[in-house]
């Protein structure tokens, strides 16, 4: 069930996106060659409680860590882990949420460490502006669709592919809400989009194919050649007038 917000509920979880974005630019200070993911991690996690919040993730169906830190070929889910130390040239997905006075923000990025090879560079610009493209056909009125034949149309122009096993969604008093938003589809399908709706729209593209595996750990999930992917997400309200970018730090 779609559940559409009053606008007094969208400002209080304004709040609890504000946190999450602040929390993924604190992560974002801290990738650079020589540092682990787990001390990233405990970096978000330190922040997040700081504010008087609570990560969204840590513990959600069984997640270990506050962040999902996924490196290169690691689409998303990416387990922090004192063992995985950053090197020149990775890129570092991270996807933070954190949870406050009854509601969930939700957002991810995707940062490079140190130079990163010009291949690397355009597939993540690629992928952050397709999600700039997604946001943009988040319209009252619109259809879900429309959102991901938006994110699909410019990916594919540009030789990359969306992922199908995972999709972006609802997100409110629950992490995960309807309806499911995929990043691919056809344009003026789907459920329609209504002002009080808040959405996390989280394109995840591929160097190669859009086929995925999870892993033994039943949480990290790799491209399926082992070529590179990128991650990015905001929460966004549709509102009469446009669509509202709810992740924003400051």
């Amino acid at each position: 069930m779609v559940i559409v917000k009053t606008a007094r509920e969208i400002s209080k979880m304004m709040d609890a996106c504000r946190i999450s974005a602040n929390a993924l630019r604190v992560a974002g200070e801290y990738v650079k060659p020589g540092i682990t993911t787990y001390e990233i991690d405990e970096k978000v996690r330190e922040y997040i409680e700081k504010q008087g919040a609570v990560p969204s993730f840590l513990g959600y169906g069984g997640f270990p860590a506050s962040a999902c830190i996924s490196v290169n070929n690691v689409v998303i889910h990416g387990i922090p882990s004192k063992e995985q130390v950053l090197k020149e040239g990775d890129i570092v997905s991270v996807d933070v949420g954190a949870f406050y006075e009854g509601f969930h923000g939700d957002n991810a990025y995707t940062y490079a460490c140190g130079k990163v090879s010009e291949s690397a560079q355009k597939l993540m610009d690629a992928t952050r502006i397709s999600l700039e493209k997604g946001i943009e056909a988040a319209l009252a009125g619109n259809r879900v669709g429309d959102i991901g034949n938006a994110v699909q149309t410019y990916v594919e122009a540009r030789g990359y592919s969306v992922v199908r096993d995972f999709v972006g969604h609802g997100v409110g008093a629950k992490l995960h809400e309807d309806p499911s938003i995929p990043n691919f589809g056809k344009a003026g399908r789907g459920v329609r989009l209504l002002p009080g709706m808040t959405i996390a729209i989280e394109p995840m593209v591929c160097e190669g194919t859009y086929k995925v595996d999870v892993l033994d750990d039943d949480w990290t999930t790799v491209t399926d050649d082992g070529k590179l992917a990128a991650h990015y997400e905001n929460t966004v309200a549709i509102t009469p007038d446009g669509p509202k970018i709810m992740t924003v730090a400051g």
